[in-house]
This record gives structure tokens, sequence and C-alpha cells, in this order.
């Protein structure tokens, strides 16, 4: 587990507000808040007293000067709506306090929670610990919500990553050019475009040429985090009517996941009741009608702080498993569903690397490139995932022979495409939940999804 690394002086990003008195983020609207926008205010007193509208009448001369005015400079209002494409910075629009996810009370044997002095001042110790979650979590909101109004057919897969991603350096200040800068907020892991068999781990390479087309079903999963507090979701686009019932499946199952997860839930009980809901649609492609199954060897998981991947495992169908869910457990409440098989294997071209946690710290290396190329990993990612393209632009060149040698090694973890049967359709959905000593906290629930 990768330690937190302060920012005594981070780098920020310049913003300026659109002018606009429009309440949407990139055409979406949302919600505001009074005591989290800051609105410009008047002048203070001190202010007032320098600026006064009437200078004093001295004598010179034996004469009167004529009285002067002096303009007032009009104060720079605070940004209160976000930019397209995003560039305001989160801390700017809301200086306060960040937005909270959505909250839901525990049931049961755990309703006592909700009023419990004891677990309210547990809740009130991890004051920095939900501020930089709903931090990264607003920050996935906006850039996300952006994403779904801006993504459209004809656009290169290459081209909505680094949109997706320049937006969220932008917003949280942080644009990981400096060593160690992507360390202190950024990516979470590279940003998943997944098309059609395709379910999870493709992300663009440097040249890739790959053009979203009006018949693919398309998976985004973005991974923002700061301080190492990972928000990992994901949403499906589709462009097509044809595979509605596809996606409603997927995101019924989620929701049924996130719904029923709380402390001492059994995750091998929680599968079953993802998979029923899921395994209860069909989707009618071309006239033929396709149960809707689960992808079983996908799963939901804990966060751990700075690795996306934690110790607990959330499958999507029923299984023996009694592990419970725990007090301060994050979990990754992710689904997906498939037209196909239900089965995929590794098929591609690997973008997605991380450093595992339990490589060696001075591991023998012959070649001279490895050594230096896991010098800079460290210095720059930590544990947190990876991808070629923020090799490049951290300025490494001709590391792969490098990389392989370390993936060899087992000191970084590959992560290949994964891909169900040719011809088939996959969906997914995903959100990540705190369970919080009071009240489980759907932290990166929005209007959207």
């Amino acid at each position: 587990m990768a330690s937190k690394i302060p920012a005594d002086n981070p780098k920020t990003l310049g913003v300026e507000a659109t002018g606009k008195a429009a309440n949407s983020i990139g055409g979406a609207t949302r919600p505001t808040s009074g005591d989290n926008l800051e609105q410009a205010s008047g002048e203070s007193d001190d202010d007032a007293d320098d600026h006064g509208t009437k200078a004093v009448a001295t004598a010179v001369d034996g004469g009167a000067k004529k009285k002067k005015t002096k303009k007032r400079k009009p104060k720079k209002k605070a940004p209160t709506v976000q930019t397209d494409p995003p560039s305001v910075l989160i801390s700017k629009l809301f200086p306060k306090s960040y937005p909270k996810g959505e909250e839901v009370e525990y049931v049961n044997e755990n309703r006592y929670r909700t009023t419990d002095e004891e677990k309210r001042h547990l809740d009130n110790l991890n004051s920095d610990f939900l501020s930089d979650y709903r931090q990264a979590a607003e920050a996935h909101r906006q850039v996300r919500q952006w994403a779904q109004k801006s993504i459209k057919p004809g656009q290169t897969l290459l081209d909505i990553a680094n949109s997706i991603e320049d937006s969220v350096r932008r917003v949280v200040g942080h644009d990981g050019l400096a060593e160690g800068d992507a360390l202190a907020a950024g990516m979470g892991f590279p940003t998943g475009l997944n098309l059609d068999a395709v379910a999870a781990h493709y992300s663009p390479n440097a040249g890739d040429k790959t053009v979203l087309q009006q018949s693919n079903v398309m998976k985004v999963d973005i991974g923002i985090h700061v301080n190492g507090r990972i928000v990992d979701s994901a949403f499906t686009m589709a462009f097509d009517p044809t595979y509605d019932n596809l996606l409603a499946a997927v995101k019924d199952a989620t929701n049924t996941g996130v719904r029923e997860a709380g402390i001492d839930v059994r995750l091998g009980e929680l599968g079953g009741l993802i998979q029923e809901a899921m395994e209860s649609y069909e989707c009618e492609i071309s006239g033929t009608a396709y149960p809707i199954k689960a992808i079983r060897s996908l799963c939901g998981h804990t966060i751990l702080p700075y690795s996306i991947h934690g110790t607990k495992s959330v499958p999507a169908v029923r299984t023996s498993d009694a592990t419970k869910m725990e007090e301060g457990d994050v979990f990754a409440i992710e689904t997906f569903g498939s037209t196909g098989t239900g089965r995929v294997y590794d098929h591609g071209e690997v973008s997605h690397y991380a450093l595992r946690r339990d490589a060696p710290r001075n591991p023998e290396l012959r070649l001279s490139s490895a050594r230096s190329l896991l010098s800079a990993i460290r210095k720059n990612f930590g544990t947190i995932p990876f991808c070629r393209r923020y090799l490049d632009r951290i300025g490494q060149e001709k590391y792969l022979l490098g990389l392989n040698t370390l993936v060899k090694a087992g000191i970084v973890e590959d992560y290949p495409p994964l891909v169900d049967r040719k011809g088939s359709y996959t969906a997914q959905f995903e959100h990540t939940i705190l369970l919080r000593p009071t009240v489980k906290e759907v932290i990166s629930r929005g209007e959207d999804y």
C-alpha cells in the first residue's frame, strides 16, 4: 500500500468562469447548494474605506480643488458553474465543503448506527477521508456528465480518452507532469473505452485509430483519486435503442447490488441477488431474443488507498463465499451483462498496467531500461494503475522492453482486454460505496445514474 503523498505546493491549472448564468454542466442540469457554491459578495467595510467616492477638498494657493470621484473596480466573481469542457477546479466551485453522495440508513440490526453517539463520533474522525472522496466523486460526476453529452459516433477512442483525462486533471488541479504530481490527485486508472464484446481493460494506446460507430455499445470506466482515495464508476453508452434492454438489465443489477450492500452482508448472497436481477432480462437483436447473462469472472471489489483492487470481491452470481462486508470498507459495486456466453478471456493489445503492492523494493534487474522505468513508475504512479499513454506523457521513451521485463519478473501486473464471444454485446454499470459507521454513502451517485 503506497503512502499518502503530501502536496506542500500543489500545481494548479488556471481556470475562468464562463460568464454564463446557467445551472448546467456540459449541458446537463445539476442541483446547486447555497452552502457549497461560493457566491460573489459585495465589498467589505475596508474596501469601502479605500474606495471612498469623495476626496477631501483642500485649499492650495488660496483655491479649492475640484472634488474627485474614484471609480470602483469590479470585484472578480468566483466561478459558480463548470465550463465546457470542464476546466474549473472543484475546490473553487465548492470552497466550503464538497457535495455528499447518496446517504442510505442501515436497516435491521444495524439501524441503531444512524443515531448511536459512538458511531457518530467515529464518523466525525473521518473528515479528511470523506472530503477527499467527495471531491473525487464530484469531479467524476462533472466530467462524466460532460462526456455523456459530448461523445458522438465518428470520434476516435484516442480523442475521447484524452479529452476525459485532460478534463479530470484540470478540475482536480494536477496535470501529472511534474514528478509525483499524479500521486496527489488525478486519474485513478486509465479510462476504459470497451466496445461491444470487449467488457473491460481496453484503453487506446498512442496511434490507435479506432473510431466509435453508431452501432457500438461502449463501456466508459473512469477512475479519479484525491490523495489515493479512488472513486471507481462506470456507465454504458449505446446509440441504437436495440440495446436498451441490455443496458437496463445491467443498471438494475448494479443498483440491486448497491441497495442490498451493507455492513454484515455476505458477499456470496449479494452475488445471488445481483444475478437474479440481471438474468430476468432479455435483449432482442435482429429478431433473435438473447438472455442477458451475468459475466461470472468479473466482480466488484474493495478499494484501498492508492490501490484499485482490494482483498474482497463482490461476485455477480450466487456463490458460497461467506465473507462479510464490514464497517469502513470501500466497495466498487460493478456488474457486467452479456448477450454472449457470460465468460470472458484475455485478448488484444495490453494498455493497463500496475505496480504490484507486494513488489520487492530493490529487485535485481539486469536491464538498465527496466531499472529506470521502475523508478519512474514508483515516483509518478506508485500502485495506481497506468497505461502506455501515461508513460508517454511523462517523457518515457523506448520503454516496451523494460516494461515487459518488469511484467515477466512479477513486479508489474499487466491487464489484457477481457472479451466475450465475437459478435456478442456487453454492458457495465458501477458505483463506489462507503460503509461509514453511521450510514452507507453511495459516493458516486448522480442524476445520470
